[in-house]
């Protein structure tokens, strides 16, 4: 009888206890269009004109008077037909020494470079200006912001960083991050952009 009993308190310690999840959405429940429509990145930030948010009033009104205010405040319709139509004929194209991208949109040609983004966001970028910073630099802002997470990895979590950088991590996830990317996490490419910024 006791060795009945250690076996089932054995068998209790090694076999671990079913979880209970919620099911998961499967993606077979919905169109590929209206998995892609979700509002999920690409929207418009609201940085608060008001000043109703006084825990982030300095860094909304940093973010309104950046050179970024229009890539993360312009609100405008997207047809994901006409992106796929894009992408699905896009090639890079050499025309005055510069590489653009050139696709068909309605059997239009569409040329997309970073000049043209440069001058339809009102980004204001100096064309001969880095388009990263060197890793060391990013990791030493990433610690003056009091950044608790691992500063070497690739990835950094916007939980990690105090309010206000959380929050403009979170503005530059969801609204400049392409649609397949989460909302907590921001890859180097990301991190690099903005840290010189802060």
């Amino acid at each position: 009888m006791t060795i009945g009993l250690i076996v089932d308190v054995f068998e209790c310690r090694i076999v671990p206890k079913e979880k209970k999840c919620k099911p998961a959405t499967k993606k077979t429940d919905k169109l590929e269009e209206q998995i892609m429509s979700e509002p999920r990145h690409n929207m418009a930030a609201y940085l608060d004109p008001e000043g109703k948010i006084t825990e982030l009033e300095e860094i909304t009104l940093w973010l309104r008077e950046s050179r970024i205010n229009k890539a993360i405040t312009f609100s405008t319709p997207v047809y994901k037909s006409l992106i796929r139509e894009f992408w699905n004929s896009a090639s890079v194209i050499e025309v005055d020494g510069n590489e653009l991208i050139q696709g068909q949109v309605n059997q239009v040609n569409v040329n997309v470079s970073p000049n043209i983004l440069n001058n339809i966001l009102e980004l204001q970028d100096d064309p001969n200006a880095p388009y990263s910073v060197p890793i060391m630099c990013t990791r030493g802002c990433l610690l003056r912001m009091k950044c608790t997470g691992d500063i070497f990895s690739s990835q950094i979590n916007k939980g990690e960083l105090p309010k206000r950088y959380k929050f403009l991590l979170h503005v530059l996830i969801q609204c400049l991050c392409n649609m397949r990317a989460g909302y907590n996490m921001a890859g180097n490419d990301l991190v690099e952009s903005w840290c010189p910024w802060c």
